[in-house]
């Protein structure tokens, strides 16, 4: 398949994320729906870091069969095990360190800590992300995680692609739409889970932005696995997506802790994981 045409389908898969993204114009949310909301939120991206470390993981545990077969060494295994340890560590350590040069920004500007609820949405301006509200923030991040993660997944279209592999490819493309159109919910969870009034509304640029972040990834990743294949960069992508997403999943329980509703955590994380595995259900059951 060319090159356009591979373009064409990591767009496609891409593209999807728009469908969640509308949501995060709701207000007035009552204060029980935000939590589920963030629950929500919470379980999909959990099914995500699942989804990313089993990929990542394969390689490895590849490597380590045939050791046990007696048909290599571990020189495999522990190159891959380097790669993924590196890869996990630089994708949540660099956002827990993002975070600190946040809090002294931001005390700097507004007198106030960074941080999961430090602000309120309407102190939230267009000056600077430094002045944007905890939950755009937060929402940045996520989408920072997922585009990450659909990266390599990008990469998989790409290389089934280059490969002559066409059916695979448009499978793959069918499957990661499916989960694109859950991840843009889980991008705006937290703009909908604060959202008050009509001055606090995002803007549908801010929410378009969000959508490129999270989405725009896929097709880069087509491209490049296009042009060549490579298992360690998959695994490089991949952790670092699982490390950044660990990261949210960490702030977003913070935020759902204040309001001491677990059952309504509970419900809403139960609901987001059965969403991310029944998506990943209906690719398997296809044939992927």
């Amino acid at each position: 398949m060319g090159l356009g045409s591979t373009v064409l389908l990591g767009f496609i898969a891409g593209v999807t994320m728009l469908v969640g993204l509308p949501l995060g114009r709701m207000r007035r949310v009552p204060p029980a729906l935000r939590l589920v909301l963030n629950g929500v939120a919470v379980g999909i991206l959990l099914f995500l870091v699942w989804d990313v470390l089993s990929a990542a993981w394969e390689p490895i545990d590849v490597a380590l069969g045939h050791v046990h077969d007696g048909d290599g060494g571990l020189d495999a295994a522990i190159g891959y095990g380097a790669i993924a340890t590196v890869g996990l560590s630089v994708g949540l350590l660099t956002l827990v360190a993002y975070e600190r040069w946040m809090g002294r920004q931001s005390v700097r500007t507004t007198g106030r800590p960074f941080g999961p609820g430090a602000m309120t949405v309407g102190e939230s301006t267009h000056r600077g992300l430094g002045n944007w509200s905890a939950a755009r923030r937060l929402s940045l991040l996520i989408a920072v995680g997922i585009g990450l993660h659909n990266f390599a997944e990008g990469l998989a279209i790409g290389q089934s692609a280059a490969t002559g592999e066409i059916g695979l490819a448009l499978m793959l493309v069918i499957g990661f739409g499916l989960h694109n159109a859950t991840e843009g919910f889980g991008i705006v969870a937290p703009l909908a889970a604060e959202m008050e009034d009509q001055s606090t509304v995002p803007s549908w640029g801010f929410l378009l932005m969000l959508g490129a972040i999270g989405g725009a990834p896929t097709m880069i990743g087509t491209v490049v696995g296009h042009g060549f294949t490579s298992e360690p960069v998959s695994v490089a992508f991949l952790t670092l997506a699982a490390g950044s997403l660990i990261y949210v999943i960490v702030q977003l329980i913070t935020v759902a802790a204040k309001g001491k509703r677990t059952d309504l955590l509970c419900y809403g994380l139960l609901i987001g994981l059965l969403a991310g595995f029944l998506t990943d259900a209906l690719v398997t059951a296809a044939g992927v």
